[in-house]
């Protein structure tokens, strides 16, 4: 395996990452495990959004950004050497205790009203989403920092990341905690801001809303996402649509070299054993071959 091949090589010094929130949970596991292969390597990470990652990678101020989101043209021409490495999606999320809970569970929410709400700036109560008395209207948030998780989003209902509309707070963490605190809310979240890394179920406080894809008016079976199995399920089925689910990425300049090369190779080969124990989803073994192909290995 490429974990023992790669052992001979002799690496030490620092590694430093930045970028998608998304990846973060990911990244922090990887690094973990692979200091126990190479402790002579520390490596650094934080999180920050997409656009940070890339923009620290182009500089240099980092090795290696993390990007939720496709690579743009100006970035590949800034020389962006990139890869897949994991793939998730972006959910829309309620507070546990919202008032329609069960009626939203039945019927799910239309990709037209969210539209209404994101992008068109729509004022809505609870009530005519969901056919019910109920006159609370429904606050909207969206992300203030660059991240591919907005623009996944913005995408998936025809936008761009500056259009989307509602309360703007910065991070998946952030937007996380504002749903929490308000029962008239209507968030987005990663798959692991989502669900609760370690039983699969929401995350304390929060409720994953099911989109009713083929727009029949109720939930179908493959369209539930109540655990992060019947999430990955519907990602994996093709049910839940791509966006906003997407693959997620590292970003070098140029290309990989020393630590780093070294590192994004055992993440593309033993480094993906560990990718369904920390929740993600892995890439197919064509796209992890390419991958590998790409970095020289």
């Amino acid at each position: 395996m490429a974990a023992s091949a790669d052992k001979k090589v002799s690496i030490e010094g620092t590694i430093r990452v930045s970028g998608a929130w998304a990846l973060y949970p990911m990244m922090i596991k990887w690094a973990e495990e692979f200091k126990k292969i190479y402790p002579q390597v520390r490596i650094d990470v934080s999180a920050g959004g997409a656009g940070k990652g890339v923009t620290d990678a182009l500089t240099g101020l980092v090795d290696i950004g993390m990007v939720s989101r496709e690579l743009r043209p100006e970035e590949i021409r800034q020389k962006a050497f990139y890869v897949s490495v994991v793939k998730d999606a972006v959910f829309p999320t309620i507070n546990s205790g919202n008032p329609v809970m069960k009626e939203l569970s039945q019927k799910g929410l239309k990709k037209k009203f969210m539209q209404d709400m994101w992008v068109t700036g729509r004022e809505m109560t609870w009530g005519e989403l969901t056919g019910v008395n109920n006159n609370q209207k429904i606050r909207v948030y969206t992300r203030s920092d660059s991240c591919g998780a907005a623009e996944t989003w913005a995408k998936y209902l025809g936008a761009k990341q500056e259009d989307l509309k509602g309360v703007a707070v910065y991070g998946d963490p952030g937007v996380a905690q504002a749903v929490r605190k308000d029962k008239t809310s209507l968030g987005y979240n990663n798959l692991n801001y989502a669900y609760d890394m370690k039983t699969g179920q929401p995350q304390s406080g929060l409720q994953v809303v099911p989109v009713d894809v083929n727009e029949n008016g109720r939930v179908d079976s493959g369209e539930k996402l109540r655990t992060k199995k019947e999430a990955i399920k519907a990602i994996l089925s093709g049910i839940y649509p791509s966006p906003p689910a997407r693959d997620l990425y590292l970003v070098t300049k140029d290309s990989l070299r020393g630590a780093s090369k070294v590192f994004v190779q055992w993440i593309l080969s033993d480094g993906q054993k560990y990718v369904e124990e920390v929740g993600y989803l892995k890439l197919s073994a064509r796209q992890i071959k390419e991958a590998l192909n790409k970095t020289g290995k």
